[in-house]
């Protein structure tokens, strides 16, 4: 009786198995994918955001030019649906400005040498 079950429907059940491991190995993959790609963008973003700041709003200093940065951050990552929280905002913007100070630097000193 066994043995006629698994002849008759063994297939399609070794069928169904397979598609239910491939559809969530697929899902698994993309959100891995999706989760590089955010944290790139993220991080570009911040990027160009540091940059539109200091080339915008030369006249802003400390805190205030963070908060445009910030907002200017936060609206660009909701117009491509990327959720971000305030505090990795501020690390990746943090980031950039150390970045983009150290190129600024490295420039300088080549340039006075």
């Amino acid at each position: 009786m066994f043995a006629q079950f698994i002849n008759e429907y063994g297939t399609a059940i070794l069928y169904t198995i397979v598609t239910a491991i491939g559809g969530y190995l697929g899902i698994v993959v993309k959100n891995i994918y999706q989760k590089y790609i955010n944290d790139k963008t993220k991080r570009e973003v911040a990027k160009v955001t540091v940059q539109f700041v200091e080339q915008v709003y030369k006249d802003l200093h400390g805190e205030e030019k963070l908060n445009k940065a910030l907002e200017s951050m936060s609206e660009m990552l909701a117009e491509k649906g990327i959720l971000i929280s305030e505090l990795e905002m501020r690390v990746l913007i943090e980031a950039a400005v150390s970045e983009f100070n150290d190129a600024f630097n490295k420039t300088t000193t080549e340039i006075t040498e």
